[in-house]
């Protein structure tokens, strides 16, 4: 595939190696007005929102997803296979499986379980589990103690239905699979870095709880997750 692609307007060069990737646009701008230096937007086709700066000195691209895993696996696909990116860090929002996890806890995801066909259309594994990165797991690790950021790291949910009819399906996930948290991204994020043999891991932050029913607003989760980002930065830098 040459650059540009269908979906990111940007030519060679335009990413580093290393992209940050939420789920939200406006969170990836949010995170290049923020925390980048001598930011450049580099993709705003259909609204998706991509940005590359320096953090620290070290340049870093951040990039929004759409929600869902067939969209993070278009553009993780075409940064991976086209731009030369070589690790894409999740940072997103997730809904907490157990009472042990509160609004605005930070999860780091060893692997994600998920009933999705994504991997196996992809070509890459008839497995319904799938590891993310194990350097980038320890690298994320190692920087969130070193932030004194608390974290809990374990197994996600990476679910296609956002409107689930019954919601207390979540228990059986639980119980049976050992997945802490649900999102919808990472699944396939892991097996596109198969797929290209590239890197790839994810950072949560808990937006609600289907246990305590309690959630964030909008604007809470475009501005006020900062632990994960700081993480993911300081990791990527």
């Amino acid at each position: 595939m040459t650059t540009p692609t269908p979906h990111i307007d940007s030519q060679a060069g335009a990413f580093a190696a290393t992209v940050l990737m939420p789920g939200d646009p406006q969170r990836a701008k949010f995170i290049a007005d923020n925390f980048l230096q001598d930011v450049v937007q580099v993709n705003s086709v259909r609204g998706m929102l991509g940005y590359t700066g320096t953090y620290n000195g070290r340049a870093i691209s951040v990039m929004g997803s759409g929600m869902g895993m067939p969209s993070i696996g278009i553009y993780s696909y075409e940064l991976f296979s086209s731009y030369n990116v070589e690790r894409i860090i999740r940072i997103g929002s997730c809904g907490s499986y157990t009472a042990d996890l509160n609004l605005y806890d930070v999860i780091i995801a060893d692997d994600a379980w998920s009933e999705s066909t994504f991997a196996r259309t992809q070509g890459v594994s008839e497995a319904d589990i799938l590891e993310a990165s194990p350097a980038l797991v320890a690298a994320l690790e190692s920087h969130a103690k070193a932030l004194q950021i608390d974290y809990t790291k374990g197994r996600i949910h990476s679910s296609d239905v956002f409107y689930r009819q019954n919601f207390d399906d979540y228990q059986t996930i639980r119980d049976q699979h050992g997945c802490q948290a649900v999102e919808m991204e990472a699944f396939a994020l892991f097996a596109n870095a198969q797929a290209t043999n590239k890197q790839a891991a994810c950072v949560l932050t808990v937006s609600d709880s289907l246990v305590t029913h309690e959630a964030t607003t909008a604007a809470e989760r475009e501005q006020a997750f900062t632990n994960m980002m700081k993480i993911a930065l300081e990791m990527a830098a």
